[in-house]
């Protein structure tokens, strides 16, 4: 459990809350794994891999969940708690790369400590591809600009280009403050979260980026017409907005709408839903 300071900041006062934005909503529990497709979602549907059960007995060893016959692996962990799993695994379907799921259990001891921010290398996501490794989510989106170039992971244009990776490369390695007091958990609905002065400081930063990419690109999404590693950067911070009851401007809680309801993060939602793990207690309490 996080310290008793991470607890007791004061909740945002104003601002729009996400349920009252979009006739979808939230309603009174963030539930994404039933929110119907909007008009922007549906127009774009993709073929996913088919997912199979994972075995109902815990295993020390990692599960492969889907049926796809393929050179390329994705190794990932939890998908309700896990963030940076979330994000490979997003950045990998952007690119169009068809792989398979090698999904480790997060009761493993390493993979606990990665999700709690408690291990000093995240080597998960981890994406192995014709014999080449490579693990961090930037090298993995690096990586696959190079080898599914019409994908448009990174923009064309060299100046858009290079805002893009300033902005995923802040997310990365910052905004600490919301990473621990506003974990990443699909399951679990926190109205009227008290949000600490830190976090709140990222997450007014977070809004002044989103803010400025769709004034300058011209949205719907932070480069425009087409999904970008920002995007899948930024795809977490939304699931934390909604299941802390964030209260955000139209405009972010627009993007953040959109981004839920993109089908890759409905897939993931399902998936997240039907997850067959025991609760993290650490990241599973109201602070």
């Amino acid at each position: 459990m996080l310290p008793k300071n991470l607890q007791v900041a004061r909740h945002m006062q104003h601002g729009t809350s996400l349920a009252a934005v979009h006739p979808i909503g939230f309603a009174t529990r963030f539930t994404p794994h039933t929110m119907a497709t909007t008009a922007s979602a549906s127009a774009r549907t993709r073929t996913a891999p088919k997912a199979v059960p994972k075995s109902a007995t815990k295993a020390p060893t990692a599960t492969t969940a889907t049926t796809a016959t393929t050179t390329t692996m994705l190794t990932i962990t939890s998908k309700n708690y896990s963030s940076w799993s979330l994000r490979g695994w997003l950045v990998t379907r952007f690119s169009g790369l068809e792989f398979a799921e090698n999904v480790l259990p997060p009761d493993d001891p390493s993979t606990r400590a990665e999700i709690l921010l408690l291990s000093s290398s995240i080597l998960v996501p981890c994406l192995t591809h014709d014999g080449i490794k490579v693990w961090d989510t930037l090298a993995i989106a690096e990586y696959l600009n190079e080898v599914c170039p019409k994908a448009g992971l990174l923009p064309a244009d060299a100046k858009a280009r290079a805002h893009c990776r300033a902005i995923s490369g802040e997310m990365h390695s910052g905004f600490s403050a919301l990473r621990s007091s506003l974990p990443m958990n699909l399951s679990g609905h926190f109205p009227k979260f008290k949000i600490w002065s830190r976090a709140q400081a990222d997450i007014d930063h977070i809004c002044s980026i989103w803010r400025d990419c769709l004034d300058t690109y011209g949205g719907p999404y932070l480069f425009g017409k087409q999904r970008t590693l920002a995007d899948a950067m930024y795809a977490p911070v939304c699931t934390r907005f909604a299941t802390y009851d964030v209260k955000l401007d139209a405009v972010c809680a627009d993007y953040c709408t959109l981004m839920l309801n993109e089908p890759e993060m409905k897939e993931w939602f399902s998936a997240a839903k039907a997850e067959k793990i025991d609760n993290i207690d650490e990241l599973d309490v109201e602070f």
